[in-house]
């Protein structure tokens, strides 16, 4: 029986092609779990990425780090994406720091979990800010900027993109998480009629 070297136990190196080389991206709840995942892959893939975030100063940063490690840029932006005046912010600065947006990748969420009579009317409010609120305030600041800039096509043939993070619970009910499914539902039929514009 023959044994392995040390190189044929180790994994296989991923090479992500750089196929978004100057393209500006923007990833909400980006310095933890998905966020940040979808935030490294599209620096690897040649983007230029803002990572946005509320809380956890240091993750973000650190998140942007790491980005810019491939050679790109990128910076860590805190904006509560619930907030228009937050939304209207960060889009400001990211035009200003890169020119423009080609991607936004809506990925911020949260939960409040608690069973129907016990849900607070804050919690209900709370998730629904900022799942659903959140990802049209930014979808419509996105959309507004791909319709000012149009498509560049040295860049992408496509004005902008527009990626919307839902859950299996926007065909899935769950108890104790009204909120939560209610808000990813919405994010479903957002998503499908923004597709119809």
């Amino acid at each position: 029986m023959t044994q392995p070297n040390d190189a044929a136990l180790k994994a296989p190196r991923i090479v992500v092609p750089k196929s978004l080389v100057g393209q500006k991206a923007l990833v909400t709840g980006a310095n933890s779990g998905i966020g940040r995942g979808i935030a490294l892959a599209l620096g690897q893939a040649g983007a230029d990425v803002v990572v946005n975030y509320i809380e956890n100063d240091s993750a973000a940063v650190a998140v942007a780090d790491e980005i810019a490690r491939s050679g790109v840029r990128a910076y860590a932006h805190r904006a509560d994406v619930s907030s228009e005046d937050d939304v209207a912010a960060m889009f400001q600065r990211m035009k200003e720091q890169f020119g423009t947006v080609d991607i936004l990748v809506n990925n911020a969420g949260l939960q409040r979990d608690a069973e129907i009579q016990d849900m607070t009317l804050v919690e209900w409010n709370k998730v629904l800010s900022v799942n659903l609120t959140g990802q049209f305030l930014c979808a419509r600041a996105a959309a507004r900027e791909f319709l000012r800039r149009g498509v560049v096509a040295s860049i992408s043939s496509a004005a902008g993109k527009i990626v919307c993070i839902s859950s299996v619970h926007q065909e899935i009910a769950w108890a104790r998480h009204a909120n939560y499914a209610s808000s990813k539902g919405g994010i479903k039929l957002m998503m499908e009629s923004m597709a119809q514009e």
